[in-house]
């Protein structure tokens, strides 16, 4: 049975994750710190897999996905100095994705947004609507044809929380949060309140307008990322919640990549 490393690199944090066949075996974050070295994220992965009792050298395939472009090297010196093996990245011309990609420009949807797609067109078939929940939210499209069809993106509640924070004097910084209330009798929860059920309705709206669209009026909606899980008790539209599901994506390229 194969084993595979995925790696989505994303703005805040490196989520990895080891595959034994088709089960995730093992999982672990780390931060994306801007000016992390090769030196350091290859003690960190060697600790993690000390951690959970997880053999480098057994590793057949490494599989990324990257939206923070200067951290592909360091993760990739990483790798070799810890498993022997250089990672595959998604947008590189070795890495074929199977999916036709309908974008202007192919290159400028992130390798998570297709590692996502490519892991729901699997599970859920065509057509498929994907939200993200991370630092930004957002939407990615399966059409019924089975290629990626576009998608949105907004402010994550993170961003809009730091962004008012920033630009807002008195403002503080506020952690998210899911609040029953919508009348906030602070500033504080004035905030949470806010930045939750704005995020909530607006999602919702979305959804609703993407069913509009014949193409996508039975297309269900998976949920993913960080924060999908603050979302759950409030968005009925979601049809599943696969935290892992970038994850996933990868571990399904890297069984074509490296067979």
């Amino acid at each position: 049975m194969k084993q595979f490393l995925t790696v989505d690199i994303g703005n805040t944090q490196m989520v990895f994750g080891i595959w034994s066949g088709e089960e995730l075996a093992c999982h672990w974050r780390l931060s994306s710190h801007n000016h992390l070295t090769g030196d350091e994220l290859a003690w960190q992965l060697h600790g993690m897999f000390q951690q959970f009792d997880a053999d480098p050298s057994a590793i057949d395939g490494i599989m990324v996905s990257s939206v923070v472009p200067h951290l592909d090297a360091t993760l990739n010196e990483a790798c070799e100095r810890i498993c022997g093996k250089s990672a595959a990245f998604i947008g590189s011309q070795e890495v074929k994705t199977g999916m036709a990609i309908d974008y202007k420009n192919p290159r400028e949807v992130g390798a998570d947004r297709i590692a996502n797609a490519i892991a729901a067109r699997a599970s859920y078939g065509a057509p498929v609507i994907v939200l993200d929940c991370g630092t930004a939210t957002t939407f990615d499209i399966v059409s019924t044809q089975g290629s990626y069809a576009g998608g949105l993106i907004i402010p994550g509640m993170e961003v809009s929380l730091e962004a008012l924070s920033q630009r807002a004097a008195k403002l503080p910084e506020v952690s998210v949060a899911r609040t029953d209330i919508l009348i906030g009798r602070d500033t504080v929860s004035s905030m949470q309140a806010g930045a939750y059920w704005a995020s909530v309705d607006g999602i919702r709206g979305l959804i609703a307008r993407l069913k509009a669209v014949a193409e996508y009026a039975e297309a269900p909606v998976i949920a993913t990322g960080g924060l999908s899980a603050h979302l759950l008790d409030d968005i009925s539209e979601i049809t599943a919640h696969r935290p892992y599901l970038t994850l996933e994506g990868l571990r399904l390229l890297a069984e074509t990549h490296f067979t």
